[in-house]
Protein backbone atom coordinates (compact mmCIF):
# COMPACT_ATOMS: atom_id res chain seq x y z
CA UNK A 1 0.00 0.00 0.00
CA UNK A 2 2.85 2.39 0.82
CA UNK A 3 4.38 1.75 -2.59
CA UNK A 4 1.09 2.53 -4.33
CA UNK A 5 0.70 5.71 -2.29
CA UNK A 6 4.25 6.73 -3.14
CA UNK A 7 3.74 6.00 -6.83
CA UNK A 8 0.52 8.07 -6.78
CA UNK A 9 2.24 10.97 -5.00
CA UNK A 10 5.06 10.83 -7.52
CA UNK A 11 2.67 10.66 -10.43
CA UNK A 12 0.71 13.71 -9.27
CA UNK A 13 3.85 15.78 -8.76
CA UNK A 14 5.39 14.55 -11.99
CA UNK A 15 2.30 15.38 -14.01
CA UNK A 16 2.49 19.13 -13.29
CA UNK A 17 3.19 20.49 -16.81
CA UNK A 18 5.64 23.26 -15.91
CA UNK A 19 6.75 23.84 -19.52
CA UNK A 20 3.17 24.41 -20.64
CA UNK A 21 2.33 26.62 -17.66
CA UNK A 22 5.49 28.73 -17.89
CA UNK A 23 5.24 29.20 -21.66
CA UNK A 24 1.65 30.40 -21.32
CA UNK A 25 2.43 32.68 -18.37
CA UNK A 26 5.45 34.07 -20.21
CA UNK A 27 3.43 34.94 -23.31
CA UNK A 28 4.93 32.21 -25.52
CA UNK A 29 1.56 30.54 -26.11
CA UNK A 30 0.84 26.81 -26.13
CA UNK A 31 4.18 25.01 -26.22
CA UNK A 32 2.46 21.98 -27.75
CA UNK A 33 1.89 23.97 -30.95
CA UNK A 34 5.59 24.49 -31.74
CA UNK A 35 8.66 22.34 -32.39
CA UNK A 36 8.29 18.78 -31.19
CA UNK A 37 4.99 19.61 -29.48
CA UNK A 38 6.15 18.29 -26.14
CA UNK A 39 6.21 20.14 -22.84
CA UNK A 40 9.87 19.83 -21.86
CA UNK A 41 12.66 22.38 -21.56
CA UNK A 42 14.20 21.67 -24.98
CA UNK A 43 10.94 22.51 -26.70
CA UNK A 44 10.44 25.58 -24.51
CA UNK A 45 13.89 26.70 -25.68
CA UNK A 46 12.54 26.70 -29.25
CA UNK A 47 10.38 29.69 -28.29
CA UNK A 48 13.63 31.67 -27.97
CA UNK A 49 12.93 32.25 -24.28
CA UNK A 50 16.04 30.90 -22.54
CA UNK A 51 14.83 31.96 -19.10
CA UNK A 52 11.60 30.02 -19.51
CA UNK A 53 13.52 26.99 -20.74
CA UNK A 54 15.90 27.13 -17.76
CA UNK A 55 12.99 27.49 -15.33
CA UNK A 56 11.24 24.53 -16.98
CA UNK A 57 14.37 22.41 -16.63
CA UNK A 58 14.76 23.30 -12.95
CA UNK A 59 11.11 22.76 -12.10
CA UNK A 60 10.84 19.48 -14.02
CA UNK A 61 13.94 18.21 -12.19
CA UNK A 62 12.63 19.65 -8.93
CA UNK A 63 9.32 17.83 -9.09
CA UNK A 64 11.14 14.52 -9.51
CA UNK A 65 13.41 15.27 -6.56
CA UNK A 66 10.49 16.48 -4.43
CA UNK A 67 8.51 13.29 -5.08
CA UNK A 68 11.47 11.12 -4.03
CA UNK A 69 12.32 13.14 -0.93
CA UNK A 70 8.71 13.38 0.24
CA UNK A 71 8.12 9.65 -0.17
CA UNK A 72 11.40 8.81 1.54
CA UNK A 73 10.57 11.07 4.49
CA UNK A 74 6.97 9.90 4.85
CA UNK A 75 7.13 6.24 3.83
CA UNK A 76 10.75 5.06 3.70
CA UNK A 77 13.41 4.13 1.17
CA UNK A 78 11.47 1.53 -0.90
CA UNK A 79 8.67 4.06 -1.33
CA UNK A 80 11.17 6.59 -2.69
CA UNK A 81 11.87 4.24 -5.62
CA UNK A 82 8.15 3.93 -6.33
CA UNK A 83 7.74 7.71 -6.16
CA UNK A 84 10.63 8.12 -8.60
CA UNK A 85 8.94 5.86 -11.12
CA UNK A 86 5.64 7.67 -10.53
CA UNK A 87 7.19 11.10 -11.09
CA UNK A 88 8.75 10.00 -14.36
CA UNK A 89 5.47 8.40 -15.51
CA UNK A 90 3.53 11.53 -14.54
CA UNK A 91 5.80 13.75 -16.60
CA UNK A 92 5.73 11.52 -19.68
CA UNK A 93 2.04 10.54 -19.45
CA UNK A 94 0.19 13.31 -17.53
CA UNK A 95 -3.50 12.61 -17.11
CA UNK A 96 -4.32 16.33 -17.47
CA UNK A 97 -2.88 16.47 -21.01
CA UNK A 98 -4.37 13.32 -22.46
CA UNK A 99 -1.28 11.31 -21.41
CA UNK A 100 0.99 13.30 -23.77
CA UNK A 101 3.76 15.03 -21.86
CA UNK A 102 7.51 15.40 -22.05
CA UNK A 103 10.32 12.96 -22.68
CA UNK A 104 11.34 12.59 -19.05
CA UNK A 105 14.99 13.65 -19.10
CA UNK A 106 14.88 16.51 -16.58
CA UNK A 107 12.53 14.63 -14.25
CA UNK A 108 14.86 11.61 -14.42
CA UNK A 109 17.76 13.93 -13.49
CA UNK A 110 15.87 15.20 -10.43
CA UNK A 111 14.93 11.69 -9.35
CA UNK A 112 18.54 10.51 -9.70
CA UNK A 113 19.94 13.46 -7.73
CA UNK A 114 17.51 12.82 -4.88
CA UNK A 115 17.86 9.03 -4.77
CA UNK A 116 21.61 8.74 -5.28
CA UNK A 117 23.46 12.06 -5.73
CA UNK A 118 26.60 10.55 -7.36
CA UNK A 119 24.40 8.90 -10.00
CA UNK A 120 22.60 12.20 -10.54
CA UNK A 121 25.92 13.97 -10.99
CA UNK A 122 26.99 11.25 -13.45
CA UNK A 123 23.75 11.84 -15.34
CA UNK A 124 24.33 15.59 -15.46
CA UNK A 125 27.96 15.22 -16.54
CA UNK A 126 27.10 12.79 -19.35
CA UNK A 127 24.14 14.90 -20.50
CA UNK A 128 26.17 18.10 -20.59
CA UNK A 129 29.26 16.49 -22.05
CA UNK A 130 27.48 14.77 -24.91
CA UNK A 131 25.26 17.79 -25.60
CA UNK A 132 28.27 20.14 -25.68
CA UNK A 133 30.25 17.89 -28.02
CA UNK A 134 27.40 16.99 -30.38
CA UNK A 135 25.16 20.05 -29.83
CA UNK A 136 22.27 17.54 -29.79
CA UNK A 137 20.13 17.69 -26.65
CA UNK A 138 18.43 14.33 -27.20
CA UNK A 139 21.79 12.52 -27.43
CA UNK A 140 22.86 14.06 -24.12
CA UNK A 141 19.64 13.10 -22.37
CA UNK A 142 19.80 9.50 -23.54
CA UNK A 143 23.47 9.20 -22.52
CA UNK A 144 22.70 10.70 -19.11
CA UNK A 145 20.16 8.03 -18.26
CA UNK A 146 22.58 5.19 -18.89
CA UNK A 147 25.35 7.03 -17.04
CA UNK A 148 23.11 7.21 -13.96
CA UNK A 149 22.41 3.47 -14.14
CA UNK A 150 26.11 2.65 -14.51
CA UNK A 151 27.01 4.92 -11.59
CA UNK A 152 24.41 3.25 -9.36
CA UNK A 153 25.61 -0.25 -10.22
CA UNK A 154 29.24 0.82 -9.73
CA UNK A 155 28.35 1.94 -6.20
CA UNK A 156 26.61 -1.37 -5.44
CA UNK A 157 23.14 0.21 -5.42
CA UNK A 158 21.36 -2.53 -7.36
CA UNK A 159 17.79 -1.36 -6.74
CA UNK A 160 18.54 2.20 -7.83
CA UNK A 161 20.57 0.85 -10.73
CA UNK A 162 17.68 -1.28 -11.97
CA UNK A 163 15.27 1.64 -11.65
CA UNK A 164 17.64 3.94 -13.54
CA UNK A 165 18.14 1.30 -16.23
CA UNK A 166 14.36 1.03 -16.65
CA UNK A 167 14.04 4.82 -16.85
CA UNK A 168 16.94 5.00 -19.32
CA UNK A 169 15.17 2.48 -21.57
CA UNK A 170 11.94 4.48 -21.27
CA UNK A 171 13.89 7.62 -22.24
CA UNK A 172 15.06 5.77 -25.36
CA UNK A 173 11.43 4.93 -26.10
CA UNK A 174 10.28 8.53 -25.64
CA UNK A 175 13.10 9.56 -27.99
CA UNK A 176 12.30 7.03 -30.72
CA UNK A 177 11.61 9.80 -33.27
CA UNK A 178 14.88 11.48 -32.27
CA UNK A 179 16.71 8.20 -32.76
CA UNK A 180 15.30 7.91 -36.27
CA UNK A 181 16.46 11.46 -37.03
CA UNK A 182 19.88 10.76 -35.54
CA UNK A 183 20.27 7.77 -37.84
CA UNK A 184 19.16 9.92 -40.78
CA UNK A 185 21.45 12.80 -39.79
CA UNK A 186 18.51 15.21 -39.49
CA UNK A 187 18.26 15.67 -35.72
CA UNK A 188 18.25 19.41 -34.91
CA UNK A 189 21.22 20.85 -33.10
CA UNK A 190 20.94 23.09 -30.04
CA UNK A 191 20.38 26.67 -31.15
CA UNK A 192 19.57 25.71 -34.74
CA UNK A 193 15.77 25.85 -34.35
CA UNK A 194 13.51 23.24 -35.84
Amino acid sequence: MDLLLAFGLGYLLGSIPFGLLLARAGGAGDIRAIGSGNIGATNVLRTGRKGLAAATLLLDAGKGAAAVLAAQHLLGAPAALAAALGAFAGHVWPVWLGFRGGKGVATFLGVALALLPPAGLGFAAAWLGVALVTRISSAGGMAGGFAAALAAFARGEAQAGLLFLLLALLVLWTHRANLARLRAGTEPRIGAGR
